[in-house]
């Protein structure tokens, strides 16, 4: 099963590395494809700006904790994995074309902030102990990454990295990998 959920996120991956050679050979042109905030035509940015980014090293610095990220939350399955991935994408993209700054937004930053809130507090909520040291790891290892969602560089999009983060944390109060059914009755309580 581990090597089906692998195969998986291994096409996933690819499908960025694919998306990089073909925008990287075309000098970037597949960048304006990007969100540009409150732009009704960059609307379909919300879907692509985790596949563009702005130069090879961009690239580099997300494809490597981007899969770090993408194998720890198999440990929620490959249905999980999905789904919060998807929700990440969507709430950032939509939250960045409302509220961020007028500038190009691209990257898959936002993916990785969201992966990242979602790791630090899943495994918490599920009170699994796996999942708890993942979340203690992941907490320790890339704690530093919480100064990313703060305003410090013009051309970095700290406005991905804050609403990933929030939806990331979202996600792992919903979908923390523990019987939901069991969670819903408790609150009603």
């Amino acid at each position: 099963m581990l090597k089906n959920q692998v195969k998986v996120l291994l096409w996933l991956l690819a499908s960025f590395v694919l998306v990089e050679l073909v925008n990287l050979l075309s000098g970037r042109a597949l960048n304006h494809f990007a969100i540009l905030p409150r732009e009704v035509t960059s609307l379909p940015g919300i879907l692509f700006m985790p596949w563009l980014h702005g130069s090879l090293g961009h690239f580099i610095a997300n494809i490597v904790p981007l899969a770090i990220f993408w194998l720890l939350m198999l440990e929620y399955g490959l249905k999980r994995t999905l789904w919060v991935s998807v929700w990440i994408v969507l709430v950032t993209g939509l939250m960045v074309w409302l509220f961020g700054r007028f500038a190009y937004h691209v990257g898959a930053s936002g993916l990785i902030y969201g992966q990242f809130g979602f790791l630090v507090l899943a495994g918490f909520y599920s009170r699994q102990l796996i999942k708890l040291l993942i979340s203690l790891a992941v907490g320790f290892l890339y704690g530093g990454m919480v100064m990313g969602v703060l305003p410090s560089q013009p051309f970095v999009s700290w406005e991905a990295h804050l609403f990933g983060f929030i939806a990331g944390l979202l996600a792992a109060k919903f979908w923390h990998g523990s019987n939901t059914s069991k969670n819903w009755s408790n609150r009603a309580q």
